[in-house]
């Protein structure tokens, strides 16, 4: 946890960011339970940002439990952090139980200031060393159609479009094969 001190040279309290030597600095780190109010609202807020709406009892339970749904599994969850101490990215690795070799990223969402930076890509790579490294062979993952550039990260990551069922807020299914070459 960061302490956070007011700028008493700035009306709202916070230095602006391009005043901020810190603004720009981050890392990727493991998610920690105290993360969970701050994984959330920044989740729902990317939905909203492109339309979508949260799914508490589906698609978004994972997030009342980020250590039960994803690290107690023997999956992964990450966040961004930013210099100023603030969840600025987060992507999830959650194992199937019904076929352990397999891994589904999830709830991987930038802040919209963040994006364009690489961070999505060392995001995934984070999680597909992760799925490796603990013997899964095949990633799968579901989104939206709006959200072109993550699907451009996949594709050029090498997932492939696949046919099947989605949950109700995505319409397009991917799948890499780690034990294919180059991945």
């Amino acid at each position: 946890m960061s302490i956070r001190r007011p700028d008493p040279r700035h009306p709202g309290g916070e230095t602006p960011i391009e005043e901020d030597p810190l603004a720009s600095a981050y890392w990727i780190r493991t998610f920690e339970r105290g993360d969970a109010e701050a994984v959330r609202e920044l989740v729902f807020g990317v939905l909203a940002e492109f339309g979508l709406a949260p799914d508490h009892a589906a698609t978004d339970l994972d997030l009342s439990d980020v250590e039960l749904h994803y690290l107690a599994r023997g999956g992964g969850f990450w966040v961004v952090e930013d210099g100023r101490g603030r969840i600025v990215g987060t992507c999830g690795l959650w194992i199937d139980p019904d076929d352990p070799a397999t891994a589904e990223l999830r709830k991987m969402y930038l802040r919209p200031d963040w994006r364009g930076r690489g961070l999505g890509k060392a995001l995934l790579e984070t999680a597909l060393a992760h799925a490796r490294g603990t013997g899964r062979i095949r990633i799968e993952l579901e989104t939206n159609r709006a959200m072109t550039a993550a699907i451009g990260l996949y594709r050029s990551r090498g997932f492939r479009e696949v046919s099947g069922e989605t949950s109700a807020r995505c319409d397009r299914r991917f799948e890499l094969d780690l034990k294919a070459e180059g991945a």
